[in-house]
C-alpha cells in the first residue's frame, strides 16, 4: 500500500467516525472544494477549509462520510468512493435514507493534502475525472 493511500485511509477512518478537527494532513495552502454546491465553492488555506467545513455541517447533525472503496488514480490522487450519513437539523430529512454516494478526490503532494474535492454525487465525480461507474463501458 502506497503512502498516499495510508494518509488517505487515515483520513476516512476520522471522518467516518463524524470527526473533522485533525488537519494536520492538510497543506498550508489547500484548496478545498464542494463541488456539488455553488454558494460554498472554493477555499483556500487551511482555515478556508475549516470554514467551508463547519459552514457546511451547521446544517446536519451524525454528519459522517463512509468510505466504500478506495482508488488511486495515479501518484498524487487518491478517490474514495462512499456514501454520505446525516440527518438534516431543520428538516429532519435522513440522507442515509436516500442511498446518497458521493466521491472524495485527494491530490496529494510530500505527504500533504493540497487539493480536497467532496462530491456529493458520485457520477459528477466520475464525470470529472473521464471515468465511468463500474460495470459501464466508457
Amino acid at each position: 500500500m502506497s503512502a498516499n493511500l495510508d494518509l488517505v485511509r487515515s483520513i476516512s477512518a476520522d471522518w467516518e467516525r463524524g470527526d473533522y478537527r485533525k488537519t494536520d494532513w492538510a497543506h498550508p495552502q489547500i484548496e478545498f472544494v464542494i463541488a456539488d454546491v455553488p454558494d460554498l465553492g472554493t477555499s483556500t488555506g487551511v482555515a478556508g477549509m475549516e470554514e467551508g467545513w463547519r459552514e457546511f455541517l451547521t446544517a446536519w447533525e451524525g454528519h459522517r462520510i463512509e468510505a466504500d472503496e478506495y482508488h488511486e488514480l495515479d501518484a498524487q490522487r487518491v478517490l474514495v468512493l462512499g456514501r454520505l450519513v446525516a440527518r438534516g437539523k431543520s428538516s429532519g430529512l435522513d440522507v442515509d435514507e436516500m442511498r446518497t454516494q458521493g466521491a472524495t478526490l485527494f491530490h496529494i503532494h510530500d505527504s500533504k493534502v493540497t487539493r480536497l474535492v467532496i462530491y456529493f454525487d458520485r457520477e459528477h465525480a466520475l464525470a470529472d475525472l473521464g471515468l465511468t461507474p463500474e460495470g459501464e463501458s466508457p
